[in-house]
């Protein structure tokens, strides 16, 4: 069959790719995130918890986790014929920051996720993308069982800047957590854009 030039044209259109980092608190549902909404297998560097990581990883309100993320997770999902996600989700352990530097090199943004049993958990990943200028969003994962507030009242507990989007959502769930990542793409390009009218006036 042969393509006449429009149809052509189509067919050799590259996608945009685009590298959004998942952080936030030990146990906060980063990995279940990314497994939700990846089109392919994601990779995972999963190790068991051990004993002698006990006195370093409080694992208070998540008591029945018994692995952890040593490295990152990575998963891809395509938001629409033109736009694929590579998503990096970081450890959340504190011994494992160092490597943050590594996985946020060119990333456009970032979603921390947030439990509203250890909000305090969140506040390090908040701390280093506003440190970096890296756009972030939060995204409030409802677990079961856990209090549920009002948006408003975990943005002043967080205290977010006023142009930080805020969303509800279940790490599980693929529809909310696509949402969460478009979010999180819309505020990281009109932060650019933002920053490029600074530049030019």
């Amino acid at each position: 069959m042969i393509l006449g030039r429009s149809e052509r044209g189509k067919h050799l259109i590259e996608p945009v790719t685009l590298k959004i980092l998942v952080a936030g608190g030990f146990g906060v549902g980063k990995t279940t995130l990314v497994g939700a909404v990846s089109e392919i297998k994601p990779l995972r560097t999963e190790e068991l918890l051990t004993e002698a990581g006990r006195p370093v990883d409080d694992l208070s309100g998540i008591e029945g986790k018994h692995t952890t993320t040593v490295a990152m997770d990575f998963g891809r999902i395509t938001l629409r014929e033109d736009l694929v996600l590579y998503l990096f989700g970081t450890p959340g352990q504190e011994r494992f920051w160092f490597m943050w530097d590594e996985l946020s090199e060119g990333a456009l943004g970032a979603v921390v996720l947030a439990d509203t049993r250890r909000l305090e958990d969140c506040f390090a990943a908040i701390d280093y993308f506003e440190r970096r200028s890296i756009p972030f969003l939060v995204g409030v994962n409802c677990f079961e069982g856990a209090a549920r507030y009002p948006a408003g009242a975990v943005r002043k507990a967080l205290d977010l800047d006023d142009d930080v989007p805020l969303l509800l959502c279940d790490a599980r769930d693929r529809e909310s957590v696509k949402d969460v990542l478009v979010g999180v793409v819309e505020h990281a390009m009109t932060h650019a854009a933002d920053r490029r009218r600074a530049v030019t006036t």
